[in-house]
């Protein structure tokens, strides 16, 4: 056994200095005490979602929410590593079939919380996770989760969102009993060309390229739509919000809703790593995306559209256009995109870009269960446009 702590005050870490530390360990911290860590401030440093992301995640949206940051300590009691991680009611057929969900319906109506249960999701509320650190830390975290959501009062113990790229890192949760399953995949296009016309030239076939154009046309025979790039979208997020709403309320799908705070706010406190694309016609803006970049790769985030003229103009496409011409002059090199709305993306050659869920119940028995009914409550198994990309298998590797 460790030796006892001692208190050492609120100087550094809020920490508890260690006469003498037989292991790494995992404490839970709030906003405000995690605040105080200068880790903190560094945290993500290198991802365009940085700890102000999830600062202004916290503040703006999703109050239902119960927001959290693990702070795993190294063998002398110091913060080494910060996971932001949040509590929430969820719904485990989100994803699910027609079919599943049709029975749930049935069940629900004498067993409302049938599949609803209090969930303890490491990651962003709002797109996917990243990890601080990787190596012991990470390792003390996957040994030490499933106590932490058992004193917290949560059930499910879900890793969300995160990147393909992490799946040798995330390894250690599997040893300890979490199921890795898809979620919807990002997109990535490679962008590395002299201009738009000599990507589609390069990259796409010549009966897409003539459907483009042909689109962009439209638009183009209408009333002049110009394009602006702004910062700080503040001064046009009473135009703005309604647009993203249309959008959302069309999805079938929907995972986070955002706040007008949201859009008000992010430009202002990320202005280097955000870039909002407005589009005008006749003085009104008719489209915007929200796009954050990092490295060289210019991320759609959130795009916002006028339904009453959006089809006619094909404004999706027309946006899109916008964005990677836009990216390509400044030297961008990939074009990347979040989950849905893949048709569109099939026809211009982006790659699926995989990022994964790992699950667990925190009771070993029924965790055996979970681990057979997953497979059925996943969304990419029954997406058949899905199946048409190039690298469809990437999204259930070998385990």
């Amino acid at each position: 056994m460790g030796m006892p702590y001692r208190w050492t005050g609120l100087a550094g870490c809020l920490r508890l200095r260690a006469v003498a530390v037989a292991k790494a360990r995992v404490d839970i911290f709030s906003r405000a005490e995690i605040s105080s860590c200068s880790l903190w401030a560094r945290t993500f440093v290198n991802s365009r979602k940085d700890y102000r992301f999830y600062e202004l995640v916290e503040d703006s949206i999703c109050p239902g929410f119960h927001y959290r940051y693990f702070g795993i300590r190294d063998r002398a009691g110091e913060i080494s590593a910060i996971q932001p991680f949040f509590i929430l009611d969820q719904d485990l057929l989100l994803g699910a079939g027609s079919r599943m969900k049709a029975f749930a319906r049935g069940v629900r109506g004498i067993w409302p919380r049938f599949l609803v249960v209090r969930t303890l999701m490491v990651g962003c509320a709002a797109g996917e996770g990243h990890l601080d650190r990787t190596g012991e830390p990470l390792h003390c975290l996957s040994e030490e989760i499933v106590a932490h959501a058992r004193k917290q009062g949560a059930s499910i113990i879900v890793l969300k969102e995160f990147p393909a790229r992490y799946r040798a890192a995330l390894a250690c949760f599997l040893a300890e009993g979490f199921t890795r399953v898809p979620s919807l995949p990002m997109t990535c296009l490679n962008i590395d060309y002299a201009s738009f016309d000599e990507y589609m030239t390069k990259a796409l076939k010549s009966a897409t390229r003539a459907k483009l154009r042909k689109k962009f046309r439209a638009a183009e025979r209408s009333e002049p739509i110009s394009m602006e790039i702004v910062i700080d979208a503040s001064a046009f997020a009473d135009e703005l919000y309604p647009l993203y709403l249309q959008v959302y309320n069309r999805s079938k799908l929907h995972f986070e809703k955002l706040t007008k705070v949201f859009f008000s706010e992010i430009g202002r406190r990320m202005p280097g790593k955000v870039r909002f694309f407005i589009w005008r016609q006749r003085g009104k803006i008719v489209a915007f995306t929200l796009c954050m970049m990092e490295s060289e790769a210019l991320y759609a985030e959130y795009i916002g559209l006028d339904y009453s003229v959006a089809f006619d103009l094909h404004l999706y496409h027309y946006a899109v256009r916008g964005m990677i011409e836009w990216a390509i002059a400044n030297g961008f090199k990939r074009f990347r995109s979040g989950g849905l709305n893949y048709d569109p993306k099939l026809q211009m050659r982006h790659l699926l870009d995989p990022v994964d869920l790992y699950v667990r119940h925190s009771s070993p028995i029924l965790n055996v269960v979970l681990k057979r009914i997953l497979p059925f409550l996943e969304p990419t198994g029954r997406h058949k446009t899905l199946q048409k990309f190039s690298n469809y298998h990437e999204l259930w590797p070998a385990r």
